[in-house]
């Protein structure tokens, strides 16, 4: 996102961290927001936070610089997005026949929202909400801690002052 918050940065340079060491030696990677995803299925052109493709990259028919077939998109919510991002484009993202995880990563609060496709074709939902929790991903085999996600955003400190 372009102009986004300090944590923000924060958050995605984690995940990508966290998710490349995780990943690595897997034909499952972790691409950050200059990878556009084409879905031709609804014409969208878009830059999600984070996506993680399986397999060879393959370019979108209609443009060589955008890609399809994700298969984990991650967007990391700002108060400007977050309803966008929940709503009409969750409801984009659905249209595209590899996605197997969509993940909501708040910015402003330890929170992380895990929607996962089940084996009825229906979206799931999965919260964490504690840094001792470990986000799951299920479709590339790995988890990530709450704890390294959050590292350097200062909200363990907040979420501290709250419980007291």
């Amino acid at each position: 996102m372009a102009g986004g918050k300090p944590r923000h940065f924060v958050i995605s340079k984690n995940l990508m961290i966290g998710l490349g060491v995780r990943l690595k030696g897997n034909p499952c990677q972790p691409y950050s927001n200059d990878f556009r995803v084409h879905i031709p299925e609804n014409t969208l052109f878009t830059y999600p936070d984070i996506s993680i493709v399986c397999g060879d990259i393959v370019s979108s028919a209609v443009d060589e610089e955008s890609y399809v077939h994700p298969v984990i998109i991650i967007e990391i919510l700002s108060p400007s997005t977050k309803q966008y991002d929940r709503g009409e484009k969750f409801k984009l993202y659905r249209d595209i026949p590899t996605l197997k995880e969509y993940i909501l990563i708040d910015s402003d609060s330890i929170n992380i929202e895990s929607f996962r496709i089940n084996s009825h074709g229906n979206w799931e939902l999965y919260e964490y909400r504690n840094l001792e929790d470990e986000l799951s991903l299920p479709a590339v085999r790995i988890s990530l801690p709450l704890q390294d996600i959050y590292e350097g955003t200062k909200l363990s400190e907040v979420s501290k002052k709250v419980e007291q």
